[in-house]
């Protein structure tokens, strides 16, 4: 009402607010709109409308055909950061990636957006995104180097359940009683994941849940920095802030001697690897982008789940790693939680109130 105010008489106040004149203008807008929905509808039906809808279908079997490949190339990336485990420590290999990832899409930023672009509206926020990212990819390059590349990406998956059960205690959203169920057989399926390897390995094997659980807060602080710059830009704030503490946390670890995290100048095949994994990783960021545009984030979501079948083929092709039953069985209840979640969040207009 203000802006009208301001913008001056509209068009259903014309000749100062004559009701006479204001009532022939109301009737003759509604029929013109009538008369192009009329246009619109009669559209459906003739050659004219089945173009339109078969076009419609192609660029969302388009956007779905980007987002697959996006989602492979992230689980294939994740394929190269195992086979450096005898070669460089995971904590070298993370710090290596995210530099050249935050240099390639600073360069980029810049040129596309200018300087002004790397103002962050709230720079607090940027840094918690940024933490969580560190301690999320260091747990999880961790975790590629010492289990099965399926069940960690099994576990990763629990990211999403966490971040909607975290979102009612930090965003205050409330939580229906069926998604508690569906988040818990999430959980079990993470036990049944677990089971083995913390018989065998001991707490490392938990290294997946707690990258999932800083991943989860993650993706919370990205729905609260939402319209604060544009998709390239916070890439690399979250990038430029991960990649010095990355750094750090290396040259730490190098510096007090911590075993299995001390480390010496890279073979040239470990930093073509290094940077193989950012450029895909990039890119596979890309195409999902390009998926969600062409299809909408509702066709594409379920795609994500690409990953797991990737993750079981790579480890058993490149490193013999083939997952058992209860494994397959804990992958399936994690992934069916999350699909049931997707579905019912695109269903339920409430959605964004009530979760």
């Amino acid at each position: 009402m203000l802006q009208r105010r301001l913008s001056g008489p509209s068009k259903y106040n014309v000749n100062h607010g004559n009701p006479r004149i204001a009532s022939a203008k109301r009737a003759s807008d509604g029929f013109e709109h009538a008369l192009l929905h009329h246009h619109h509808m009669s559209k459906i039906g003739t050659i004219e409308g089945f173009a339109l809808i078969n076009e419609a279908k192609q660029s969302s079997r388009a956007g779905l055909l980007y987002a697959i490949c996006g989602f492979a190339l992230l689980s294939s990336g994740d394929a190269v950061v195992k086979t450096m485990a005898d070669e460089w420590p995971a904590v070298a290999v993370a710090a290596l990636r995210f530099t050249v990832g935050a240099v390639g899409l600073s360069i980029f930023l810049l040129i596309k957006e200018g300087r002004s672009s790397f103002l962050p509206t709230n720079p607090w926020l940027q840094i918690a995104r940024g933490t969580c990212l560190t301690i999320a990819s260091l747990a999880f390059f961790s975790a590629i180097y010492i289990m099965p590349l399926a069940e960690t990406m099994a576990i990763a998956f629990l990211a999403p359940i966490l971040t909607i059960l975290l979102s009612g205690p930090i965003l205050g959203e409330r939580i229906r009683p069926a998604v508690w169920v569906v988040c818990l057989g999430a959980l079990v399926g993470v036990a049944l994941i677990l089971r083995p390897n913390i018989a065998e390995l001991g707490w490392p094997a938990i290294l997946p849940l707690i990258s999932a659980l800083f991943f989860s807060f993650m993706m919370i602080a990205n729905r609260a920095s939402a319209g604060q710059g544009s998709a390239l830009s916070m890439q690399v704030f979250i990038a430029a802030i991960a990649s010095p503490l990355l750094i750090l946390a290396a040259t730490a670890a190098n510096l007090f001697e911590v075993p299995g995290m001390q480390f010496g100048i890279p073979d040239w095949s470990v930093v073509a690897r290094c940077i193989l994994v950012a450029i895909t990783a990039s890119g596979a960021h890309w195409l999902v982008y390009i998926g969600t545009m062409k299809a909408g984030a509702s066709q594409v979501a379920p795609a994500v789940y690409v990953q797991m079948l990737v993750a079981v083929v790579l480890g058993w092709w490149w490193f013999g790693d083939v997952p058992d039953n209860m494994t397959l069985i804990g992958a399936g209840a994690i992934i069916a939680a999350g699909l049931y979640l997707w579905r019912d969040s695109s269903t339920d207009p409430e959605h964004e109130k009530t979760i």
